[in-house]
């Protein structure tokens, strides 16, 4: 199966941008190569139970050590660009050390993307904080913000305007609240107040960094990446809409708003005031500094209640469901992305920087044929289509992910990629998925000869 979409779709304009996402520690394995410093992941996975099956990121894809053959791969796919992150631990493995060997093999990739005709989309933070640095508090230590917005310096005074996009935080969302307000991902803590002063502190980072970012690189974008699930409300009731409303303030707009309004959601901190974070009278403005793009990584929607006691709780839902179990549900998206441009009438142009399917099938007789995925690109596509068509800002969209990865808490158990990989031969074989967005991006770049 291709992809189709309409011969009129602004999706088939030489100018959208296509592409394939992954994440330094999901990719790179060798966590001990070439001075590299333990992150606070290396640390979690090693603690008994936090990681399905004791899994690491050892060696993962072996990406470190593969890098030439996987930039032929994602060559191969015929796409525009690539989204990747880069290690803190490679570039800074112990306080005010610079290490020659990260930067040089950041070079390398996209010094290589650069030489196939592939734009490099970069992301600072994926989540491997440097594990001194969780030592001294993590993201509830406010030093941690200035310590990231020198190390973004320092990335981008090296890479400059080679990179065409930076991101400075991949969901931070998940570094905040499920590392250290849930505990399932890292450091593992458990409190709603360090959740919020983490969030705090990740944004501050993305504010303090963005000076440097466009001294060092003027002709680049610059933006963050934020993951959405839209809540729905579970019934008519009052009471249900008002949980569906929570579920959105307290997921979504608690991290957005401050970017684009410079303030928080009253509903979330006036419902729990111990929640707020301490701030500093001009914090809030620096998270606010204008930018260039805002990614959206989309998988999923919630359907949520009101319990008898807390705020919302989530309801199982009917209907298709991912392998990992999240409900397949496009239509979220398109009303999704066209909500946020009703609210924020500043809204940037958007970047779809995730957007997949956890499919486990299997190799069998050197293929694999995954049609629950490619069937969710194609709602997804059009999804995306629609809401460009109802005025959304699209710029562009990236498939989640390139390879099968080491999925964080999930270990090696949920495969993501359009390239399935055998973990004990490294082997990459481009799945039925993988062929289908070769397939539509070679016939795009006939269309648009």
């Amino acid at each position: 199966m291709n992809f189709t979409l309409p011969a009129t779709s602004k999706l088939r304009a030489k100018a959208f941008t296509f592409g394939v996402a992954t994440a330094s520690f999901q990719i790179e394995g060798s966590s001990n190569a070439d001075g590299r410093c333990e992150s606070i992941w290396d640390r979690f996975c090693a603690i008994p139970g936090k990681v399905l099956n004791g899994d690491n990121g050892e060696p993962a894809c072996d990406h470190y050590r593969r890098l030439e053959e996987d930039l032929d791969l994602i060559q191969s796919l015929g796409v525009d660009a690539y989204r990747f992150s880069i290690a803190w631990p490679r570039i800074e493995p112990s306080p005010g050390v610079w290490n020659e060997a990260g930067f040089v093999f950041y070079e390398r990739l996209v010094d290589g993307l650069i030489a196939r005709g592939i734009k490099p989309f970069a992301t600072l933070y994926h989540w491997d904080l440097p594990q001194y640095l969780e030592d001294r508090g993590g993201w509830i230590n406010r030093e941690t913000a200035y310590r990231f917005a020198r190390y973004a310096d320092r990335v981008s005074a090296r890479l400059g305007d080679r990179v065409a996009s930076y991101a400075t935080f991949n969901e931070p969302w998940c570094s905040a609240f499920l590392g250290y307000r849930v505990g399932i991902h890292a450091p593992g803590l458990k409190s709603d107040r360090l959740g919020f002063q983490a969030a705090h502190h990740l944004l501050l980072a993305h504010g303090l960094a963005l000076p440097a970012l466009r001294h060092n690189a003027p002709n680049a974008q610059h933006g963050i990446v934020l993951n959405v699930t839209p809540s729905f409300a579970n019934s008519t009731n009052a009471d249900d809409q008002w949980a569906a409303e929570f579920a959105d303030e307290e997921n979504t707009h608690t991290f957005l708003q401050p970017l684009l309004q410079g303030r928080y959601p009253t509903m979330v901190f006036d419902q729990h005031p111990d929640w707020a974070p301490t701030q500093l009278a001009n914090d809030l403005a620096i998270m606010a500094a204008p930018i260039d793009f805002l990614g959206i990584n989309y998988y999923t929607r919630s359907v949520v209640e009101k319990p008898d006691a807390g705020d919302y709780a989530n309801v199982p839902q009917e209907g298709a469901k991912t392998d990992i179990g999240w409900a397949i549900y496009p239509t979220a998206l398109t009303q999704l992305l066209v909500d946020l441009k009703a609210r924020y009438d500043n809204l940037p142009p958007i970047f779809i920087t995730e957007n997949g399917a956890a499919d486990n099938s299997q190799l069998i007789d050197g293929a694999v044929h995954d049609p629950m995925r490619t069937d969710y690109y194609q709602q997804h596509l059009n999804a995306v289509d629609q809401a460009i068509e109802a005025g959304v800002d699209i710029r562009g969209y990236f498939a989640w992910s390139l390879m099968d990865n080491f999925e964080w808490a999930e270990g090696y158990g949920q495969r993501f990629g359009i390239v399935h990989v055998d973990y004990q031969t490294q082997v990459r074989t481009l799945k039925t998925s993988g062929k289908s967005w070769q397939a539509f991006l070679a016939e795009r770049q006939e269309l648009s000869l």
